[in-house]
């Protein structure tokens, strides 16, 4: 099943929403994948992950919900605040989309290979954000409360070839402006899955790869009168070494 990560963005998204004690009645779904988003959410209008996303007027929406596309995006935060804006004040965010270590194993396989082989690299993995960082951009986007988490999987495969079909079939293969615009030698190729296989097999089976895909989730709200505050700093009443002691103290 090609679309497995994406089936697990939609069952990680659900829960999230479904944490939340309130009830959505306007909500969006950016995303290249409209069926299996429609399907999830078949109440959400969705919109196509262009740069100017046909988001409907600002304070339209009480939840906007960015699928598995912020990593494509030239401009990011531009994505992020457009979809800010068509929130109404409280209204909630949450983007998917994979992170930094996604691929590690066939980003170091690829380059070692082609390296060894071609004597150079070409951009063949598109770089992909740390967690941290990524959740920065709530804050610059204009959000609340900002949340960014990790849900890290591992997956199992013949070969490198056989992980190169999939991510074509989830629409996630090399579309970078800089990647190589001819086909890759077969010599590179080669190489490049035996190093695969020789430093990444699979625990359960070695005969087999395993693959690497993490998925980052960031949560933001639009701000409003009624949200919690944060303290101002030094407004504490107890420092924080005395109230650690009572906590150990009344266990």
């Amino acid at each position: 099943m090609a679309d497995f990560l994406h089936r697990i963005a939609v069952d990680e998204v659900k829960d999230r929403v479904g944490e939340v004690n309130r009830t959505f009645r306007d909500m969006a779904i950016v995303t290249g994948h409209p069926q299996l988003w429609q399907q999830a959410f078949p109440q959400a209008a969705i919109i196509a992950d262009t740069p100017a996303l046909d988001l409907p007027p600002p304070g339209s929406l009480d939840l906007v919900i960015h699928a598995m596309a912020l990593h494509w995006a030239d401009d990011p935060v531009g994505q992020i605040i457009q979809c800010a804006r068509a929130l109404r004040p409280d209204g909630l965010f949450i983007a998917v989309c994979p992170g930094n270590q996604t691929l590690s194993e066939a980003r170091q396989a690829l380059a070692e290979a082609e390296a060894e082989v071609a004597g150079g690299l070409s951009p063949r993995i598109l770089p992909m954000g740390e967690v941290r960082d990524m959740g920065a951009l709530l804050a610059r986007a204009g959000l609340a409360l900002p949340v960014a988490d990790l849900v890290s999987q591992r997956a199992s495969y013949r070969d490198l070839i056989h992980l190169g079909h999939d991510l074509r079939a989830m629409g996630e293969g090399n579309a970078m402006a800089s990647r190589l615009r001819r086909p890759t030698r077969r010599e590179v190729l080669g190489r490049a899955a035996a190093i695969y296989a020789q430093r990444f097999p699979d625990r359960d089976d070695p005969s087999r790869i395993r693959a690497t895909f993490d998925l980052v989730f960031l949560t933001g709200w639009a701000p409003s009168d009624n949200q919690q505050k944060p303290l101002r700093p030094g407004s504490a009443k107890m420092p924080l070494a005395d109230a650690l002691k009572q906590i150990r103290d009344s266990e």
